[in-house]
C-alpha cells in the first residue's frame, strides 16, 4: 500500500509538495528536484520525517 508523504525544501524548509510512495519497494528516503515557489528556482526537495 502507498503512503502519504511530505517534500521539503532543503533551501528555505518549506513543506510544498504532497506525493506518494511505496514503502515496499522504496524503504530510502525519496529526493527530488522540484520548483520551490518560495525561492523561484528548482531545488532538491526531501521526504520529511
Amino acid at each position: 500500500m502507498r503512503e502519504k508523504i511530505k517534500l521539503i525544501c532543503t533551501e528555505c524548509l518549506s513543506r510544498n509538495y504532497d506525493t506518494t510512495k511505496n514503502k515496499q519497494t522504496n524503504q530510502e528516503r525519496l529526493e527530488i528536484n522540484k520548483f520551490c515557489p518560495k525561492c523561484n528556482k528548482h531545488t532538491l526537495h526531501k521526504e520529511s520525517k
